[in-house]
């Protein structure tokens, strides 16, 4: 098996607000792939004590934990369990209630000898290589679906869809929101390779159009995941007009995660 984990800051005198992690079991007989994409808060707080890096730490280390120690529980149970642990570590000292409280988008793998399940919660990415080349962006697009005028002008969704009906779900401090995310089980004997991508690294091809999903994942395998990261940050770069980026921010933190079994 070849692991490959890159993730960069958008912003160097800034923490990363993205997580990701590679565990193999004992055994030998499987493993785990996690990628937190934590969502920036905005300057008016969030009603916790607590950065989005400690939030991304913690609910990333209880799903890897989590995720290796019970292969036989559900990841949607996994994640409704890590959040549970990670609410319950601030839930004396903040406001869990508040609509900005820490949270982040999620892509959780794990494979055995038999399957690979996969769990993808907001706008981070997960690609599947099968044996026969065919690359699959496995996606929770709501978020995309949403109008213009529901977002501010940060392109950060606003209150009113964020873990709303008819709005888009993060991993906060509801643990009810696993049931949400885009869930599935492949055989695995139909995977070759796996790719989970914070929108950092998704920019590449949904907001600067340079190649397909197929494109980015060859890329990836080919050349590594620090080329793609490498390749966004030129275009961020080179888009002084704001023709892609638009009002979003130049620069955001970048995880590209690759797995090959």
């Amino acid at each position: 098996m070849r692991t490959e984990v890159v993730s960069e800051p958008g912003d160097p005198t800034h923490p990363n607000e993205d997580f990701a992690s590679v565990a193999v079991p004992a055994s030998g007989q499987g493993g785990t792939l996690v990628v937190l994409d934590g969502v920036t808060p905005p300057k008016d707080g969030t009603g916790c004590l607590h950065s989005v890096p400690w939030y991304t730490a913690r609910l990333g280390g209880a799903l890897t934990e989590l995720t290796v120690s019970l292969p036989d529980v559900p990841l949607t149970e996994a994640l409704s369990r890590a959040i549970t642990r990670t609410a319950e570590s601030h839930a004396q000292t903040c406001d869990l209630s508040h609509p900005r409280t820490p949270q982040a988008t999620v892509v959780l793998t794990r494979w055995s000898q038999e399957t690979v399940e996969y769990l993808v919660l907001s706008d981070s990415a997960l690609l599947v290589e099968s044996t026969d080349g065919t690359v699959t962006a496995l996606l929770d697009d709501r978020l995309a679906r949403l109008p213009r005028a529901s977002l501010s002008t940060d392109a950060v969704a606003d209150a009113t869809v964020r873990n709303k009906e008819g709005g888009f779900f993060t991993a906060a401090a509801d643990p009810s929101v696993a049931a949400r995310a885009v869930t599935g089980v492949l055989p695995r004997g139909e995977v070759r390779a796996l790719a989970a991508l914070s929108d950092g690294a998704t920019r590449w091809v949904e907001k600067f159009r340079a190649g397909d999903w197929a494109d980015c994942f060859g890329l990836v395998r080919k050349e590594g995941a620090g080329e793609l990261v490498a390749r966004v940050r030129a275009l961020e770069l080179a888009d002084t007009e704001r023709v892609f980026l638009r009002r979003g921010k130049t620069h955001d933190d970048a995880t590209v995660v690759y797995v090959e079994l």
